[in-house]
C-alpha cells in the first residue's frame, strides 16, 4: 500500500465523544470530594502506622520475674540466709605407693567402717624387695651373735694345740742350733749349714710369738668396736626392712574414717601415683576415692556484711531444704570466716546440723532461719517478697526495683529484710508483680518498655 493513502487512514481516525449517554458523564463535585477525602484517610492511616512501627523500636526490652510472697513461720528469727548443705571434713584417698590398681571393693555411696579394705594394688615387687631387706637383716644379726658370743671353747682348743706344736718345734730347733754352733766351731760342719740353723730357729721363734698373741685374743674375744660396727649394721638392716615392709603394706589401702563413698576416681588396672597425678586419659590417678562422715555435715553460707552484726558464736538456727521442705533441722554456728570476700561483700558462715538424717545430701540447697538468743531480742520476721540479686538498685543511699506495669517502668522503694545467695526478701512487695531484672542502666520511673518474650 502506498505511504501516502496510510497517512490518511491515520488521520482520519478520532475519538468520538459525542455518544456518551448519561453513565459516561463527569464525576460531580460530590464524588471528586468524597474521592480526595479517602485518599487523605488512606494516607494517613500509613503515615500513623509507620510512625509507630519507627517510635516502637525505641522502647527497650526488660526481662522479668514474679516476686514470690513469702512470711516467716518460725518467732524470733533475726536472719534468714541461703547456701548449700557440705560435709564437714571430705577425704581423698591417696595411695602412698605407685603402683597398677588389682581390686577394688567399693562403689559410690557404699557406706564403709574405719580399717575396711578398699583397694589393693599389684604387689610382687614390694614382696620381692622386702623379702631381700629381709634376709640381709637376718645376715646382719647372725654376724652379731657371732661376735657377742666370742670364740668357741673348739676354737680355743685349735689354738692353744697350734701354740703348742709351734713351741715343741722351737724347743727342738734351740737344740739342733746348739749342736751346729758346736760342731761348726770344731770345724765339722760348713759355716753355712749353721747360718741355716740359726734362721730356722728365728722363725720358729716368730711363730710363737704370733700364735701366742692369737690364743689370748681368742680367749678375749672380738674388740668393742667390732661388736658396735656390727650392731650399727643390724639397725641400717632393720631400718630397710621397715621400710619395704611399709611399701609392701600400703598396697592395701583402707578407709581411714567410718562414713560414706563420695566418688570413686579410679578404676581397676589404672596407674596409681604417690607423686604426679595426670589429668590426661589413661594417665596415672592420684587419688582412688573420696569419702566423708555424713553424719557430721554443715550449711556454708556467704552472709551480707551489712547483716554481719546481727548474727554471733554458736547462734542456733533451723535449717530447711528444698528437696524436703516438711523437714526441719536443728543448726549452730560452727565457724566463722576470719575474712570477708571483697568481691561479694559477704562474710562466710558454717552452721553445724546437730541432727542429721540420711535425707541430708552434701550440695544439697539448704535455708537457715537464725533464732535470736533471747526472746526480748527476738523480732518476728515480718511477711515480704523474695526477688533476685539483680532486681535491687541503690539510688541516693535508698534500695529501689522496678515494675513493669502496663508498658511502663515504675519505681518502688523498697526495704530488705534478709539476704540469701540467690536474692533477698523485702518488704513493699505483696508478691506477684514483674519485677525488671534486666534492663537499661539509665532506665528511670515512668519509661515505656517492653517484656521481653
Amino acid at each position: 500500500m502506498p505511504i501516502d493513502s496510510k497517512h490518511e487512514d491515520l488521520q482520519s481516525l478520532r475519538i468520538d465523544r459525542s455518544e456518551r449517554g448519561a453513565g459516561g458523564e463527569e464525576p460531580s463535585a460530590w464524588a471528586r470530594r468524597y474521592i480526595v477525602i479517602g485518599i487523605v484517610v488512606v494516607a494517613v492511616l500509613g503515615l500513623g502506622a509507620l510512625s509507630y512501627r519507627l517510635l516502637a523500636r525505641d522502647v527497650p526490652e526488660v526481662e522479668v520475674t514474679r516476686a514470690s510472697a513469702e512470711s516467716s513461720d518460725i518467732g524470733g528469727t533475726v536472719l534468714s540466709a541461703t547456701g548449700y548443705i557440705v560435709a564437714h571434713h571430705t577425704i581423698n584417698v591417696n595411695s602412698k605407693v605407685t603402683g597398677r590398681l588389682a581390686w577394688i571393693g567399693v562403689e559410690k555411696g557404699d557406706k564403709v567402717k574405719e580399717g575396711q579394705v578398699l583397694v589393693r594394688l599389684e604387689d610382687e615387687e614390694f614382696r620381692a624387695s622386702y623379702e631381700q631387706a629381709k634376709g640381709a637383716l637376718e645376715n646382719a644379726r647372725a654376724y652379731l651373735e657371732e661376735l657377742e658370743h666370742g670364740s668357741r671353747p673348739e676354737e680355743i682348743q685349735e689354738a692353744q694345740h697350734n701354740l703348742d706344736e709351734a713351741r715343741a718345734t722351737l724347743v727342738n730347733d734351740k737344740l739342733t742350733l746348739g749342736r751346729t754352733k758346736e760342731l761348726s766351731a770344731g770345724g765339722v760342719v760348713s759355716r753355712q749349714a749353721l747360718d741355716d740353723a740359726t734362721a730356722r730357729f728365728d722363725s720358729d721363734q716368730q711363730k710363737v710369738n704370733s700364735l701366742e698373741r692369737a690364743f689370748q685374743l681368742m680367749k678375749i674375744g672380738p674388740r668393742a668396736e667390732e661388736i658396735a660396727r656390727a650392731r650399727g649394721s643390724v639397725a641400717q638392716a632393720q631400718g630397710l626392712a621397715d621400710y619395704a615392709k611399709s611399701q609392701l603394706d600400703a598396697t592395701v589401702i583402707r578407709a581411714p574414717v567410718t562414713g560414706t563413698i563420695l566418688d570413686r576416681t579410679a578404676e581397676k588396672g589404672e596407674l596409681i601415683t604417690a607423686q604426679f597425678a595426670s589429668a590426661a586419659a589413661g594417665g596415672p590417678q592420684g587419688s582412688v576415692v573420696s569419702l566423708a562422715d555424713l553424719n557430721d555435715i554443715q550449711v556454708e553460707l556467704d552472709i551480707a556484711q551489712s547483716d554481719f552484726a546481727r548474727l554471733g558464736p554458736k547462734q542456733k538456727g533451723i535449717v530447711t531444704v528444698d528437696a524436703y521442705p516438711d523437714r526441719k533441722y536443728n543448726g549452730e554456728i560452727a565457724q566463722i570466716s576470719p575474712e570477708a570476700n571483697r568481691q561479694k561483700a559477704t562474710v562466710q558462715v558454717k552452721v553445724q546440723v546437730l541432727n542429721p538424717d540420711e535425707y541430708l545430701r552434701p550440695e544439697m540447697n539448704a535455708t537457715v532461719k537464725f533464732l535470736a538468743d533471747t526472746p526480748s531480742a527476738a523480732s518476728k520476721q515480718p511477711a515480704g517478697a523474695f526477688v533476685p540479686a539483680t532486681a535491687i538498685h541503690d539510688q541516693d543511699g535508698k534500695k529501689i526495683i522496678f515494675l513493669a506495669f502496663n508498658g511502663k517502668a515504675r519505681m518502688r522503694e523498697v526495704h530488705v529484710l534478709s539476704q540469701r545467695s540467690d536474692g533477698f526478701l523485702v518488704d513493699g512487695l505483696v508478691g506477684g508483680e514483674s519485677v525488671i531484672t534486666k534492663g537499661p542502666q539509665d532506665l528511670k520511673d515512668g519509661d515505656s518498655v517492653k517484656v521481653k518474650g
